[in-house]
């Protein structure tokens, strides 16, 4: 269809060059001058296409945002000249200084829209040249969640259909972490160079460095919740911290650790597992076994059989802030109580202080903090995200 308007477009433009005949022409009597009229017009017709052609690879936000500029630049001049004009210059140079003064207001309209296109309607409330489409949500990264790396095996799975947003002063946050002479946070600063350059060759993805700053602000989680209330987006971290106070502010945001635990197979009492006894638990006799996902498993009686594939029943499970905690016993003790690890570790949380040791054959009785898993001593059922 744009083709067949294109072609019509280049022969009414040769027509009207037939039928007009360039006035210079015929003055000229040069021979065949409807003819060359005509090839005149074709030829301005082809140019008018290709400029066209060229636009094309540019969204109609951005021409828009060109036009936009233009007629305020072209309106700052008018105004400027109106002043000028009380100065009685001579036509001459009035005129020449109409003319520049023309190209550098045009010039600074244009580049100043294109700029700031995407947050226009800060200045104009009204006129906004919004960056999403209809019904598309944008997604501000952060700076741990890039670090992180689990975002990249989210995109890889297309649950995430948004716009991905990298402000500028987040990426450059990154830069100076993967420049610091601390060894690990060096480390830790690469690898996320490495993950946002994988998400960015995702061709499921789209993601857009936004220069979009907030220098009244001296932290790059102050300008994120700026940033997620002027664009309207929300923010992708997993620091608890800019957590809650992007919630407090009315801004919403995905964390990975939440997902996470969201995705946590359930289990329910009465259930059977089989795991491996890892290491002691700090009770008596306790053993300590770990799911795939991290999950800390406390086994009655399961020092017996350390380092050992065994089959468990599920006696409680207890959701924390930190994460979940699993108690079991073994499937072939009948001696245990099922609810008895479960009570023990609410005693030791509820009732007796802040630091209560309560000594049951020389072993002093734990808090959920003191387990770690090994494998994964970041697990977040252990260790909230944070910067």
């Amino acid at each position: 269809m744009i083709l067949a308007i294109r072609l019509i477009f280049i022969l009414g433009c040769t027509l009207f060059g037939y039928l007009a005949q360039i006035q210079w022409l015929l003055k000229l009597q040069v021979p065949y001058s409807d003819w060359i009229s005509a090839a005149i017009g074709g030829m301005v017709g082809v140019l008018i296409v290709s400029i066209d052609i060229f636009f094309k690879q540019y969204t109609v936000r951005n021409i828009l945002a060109v036009i936009l500029g233009l007629a305020l630049g072209l309106l700052t001049h008018r105004l400027f000249m109106m002043v000028v004009t009380y100065a009685h210059f001579t036509s001459e140079v009035t005129r020449n200084f109409g003319i520049a003064t023309a190209i550098i207001f045009s010039y600074l309209g244009i580049i100043t829209v294109l700029r700031g296109q995407d947050e226009f309607s800060l200045m104009i409330p009204f006129v906004q040249l919004d960056s999403k489409g209809p019904g598309e949500e944008m997604i501000l990264l952060d700076t741990s969640v890039i670090i992180d790396g689990r975002i990249a095996d989210i995109a890889n799975t297309h649950f995430l259909s948004s716009k991905l947003i990298l402000p500028r002063f987040v990426l450059k946050e990154l830069q100076l972490i993967a420049d610091s002479s601390d060894p690990l946070k060096r480390a830790r600063g690469r690898r996320g160079l490495d993950v946002l350059n994988a998400i960015q060759s995702n061709p499921n993805i789209t993601v857009k460095i936004h220069e979009l700053d907030f220098p009244e602000f001296n932290t790059v989680d102050a300008k994120l919740v700026k940033m997620g209330q002027v664009l309207q987006a929300k923010v992708f971290t997993n620091d608890y911290n800019l957590n809650k106070v992007a919630e407090l502010q009315g801004v919403k945001v995905l964390n990975i650790n939440d997902l996470a635990n969201a995705l946590k197979p359930v289990v329910m009492p009465g259930e059977e597992m089989e795991i491996k006894i890892l290491k002691e638990g700090k009770e008596h006799e306790q053993g300590v076994a770990y799911l795939d996902d991290g999950t800390m498993v406390v086994v009655d009686n399961g020092k017996r059989r350390l380092g050992h594939t065994v089959k468990v029943t599920i006696t409680s499970v207890l959701q924390t802030q930190a994460g979940r905690m699993i108690f079991a016993k073994l499937s072939d003790d009948n001696g245990h109580y099922p609810e008895r690890g479960a009570e023990r570790w609410r005693d030791n949380r509820s009732g007796h202080g802040g630091d209560v040791r309560r000594p049951r054959n020389g072993h002093d009785r734990p808090s959920h903090q003191s387990y770690q898993n090994p494998s994964n001593p970041q697990s977040p059922q252990i260790h909230e995200g944070g910067r």
